[in-house]
């Protein structure tokens, strides 16, 4: 891989969905991330996009300077403009008060216009490249849950150190992210991370016998660095912890699990948009 800082252990990260991705809801959002941190979790999840998650951050690691170096700090940028970009990172440096990121990643691309446009002469592209020559943030990476044929193609095209898909039972029913990006990822050497693992919760299903930790463990499956979700409250954070203790599925129960999802993929399918 290009990328050596992510961490190794645990193979789960603290998303920047759920409470992160809320407005003046500071003590929840506090409390899940110092219990992710005390917990030995080491990745963190932002973006700009997220509500107040930057400015939750900001405030546990600004109270904990000596943590911030045992951590891995992420964030992006859905600027596709160098100014956008360059702007963008500024006002997250500031806002998750600290002095660079350990990974900072081109969000949500979803056509092929946009790749063009990002990697142009006065794309957004240049902004990520420039921040990581500079020391400002210390990997670059991608992230895309639209088209796994555009995914592929930054991938192959740009330099990055990473790169973010979805992982879920309803991918290995519909092909492209699971299987195409993950391989194009492995053969540049480029680490992927694993993200709506539950699909934003849509998945969970108890009754039925499918629990968020059921659904962790299917991504770890996969050949991912980081298998990352978003959570609402430290009970969450514990069940996150205690599927990355129990590991992957056997590949009979992820094959299972994969036929349950089957009838209904393609509608479970919210965030590719319209198929």
């Amino acid at each position: 891989m290009r990328t050596s800082g992510i961490p190794e252990r645990p193979r789960v990260g603290l998303g920047g969905e759920g409470v992160l991705r809320t407005t003046g809801r500071e003590a929840g959002a506090t409390a899940v991330i110092v219990e992710a941190l005390e917990r030995g979790i080491r990745y963190f999840d932002s973006a700009r996009a997220y509500a107040d998650s930057e400015l939750y951050h900001g405030r546990v690691w600004g109270e904990r300077p000596a943590r911030r170096d045992g951590i891995f700090l992420t964030s992006k940028s859905a600027s596709r403009s160098y100014a956008g970009a360059i702007a963008d990172l500024k006002l997250t440096l500031a806002r998750m008060q600290t002095d660079y990121l350990d990974l900072w990643q081109v969000h949500d691309i979803r056509t092929r216009p946009e790749l063009r446009e990002i990697e142009g002469p006065n794309g957004a592209l240049q902004a990520f490249l420039e921040a990581k020559e500079a020391g400002l943030v210390r990997q670059i990476g991608v992230t895309g849950h639209h088209d796994p044929a555009v995914l592929v193609e930054a991938v192959e095209r740009w330099p990055v150190d990473t790169v973010l898909l979805p992982v879920n039972p309803v991918e290995a029913v519909l092909g492209g992210f699971v299987d195409r990006v993950l391989e194009t990822a492995e053969a540049a050497g480029v680490a992927p991370i694993g993200m709506k693992v539950l699909g934003r919760g849509h998945y969970v299903a108890p009754d039925g016998g499918i629990t968020a930790e059921i659904l962790i463990r299917y991504a770890l499956t996969f050949t991912l660095r980081m298998a990352i979700v978003g959570c609402d409250t430290t009970t969450e954070v514990a069940v996150l912890l205690r599927a990355a203790a129990a590991g992957p599925l056997d590949p009979a129960e992820a094959d299972a699990l994969v036929e349950a999802f089957r009838p209904a993929a393609r509608r479970l399918a919210y965030y590719r948009g319209v198929f």
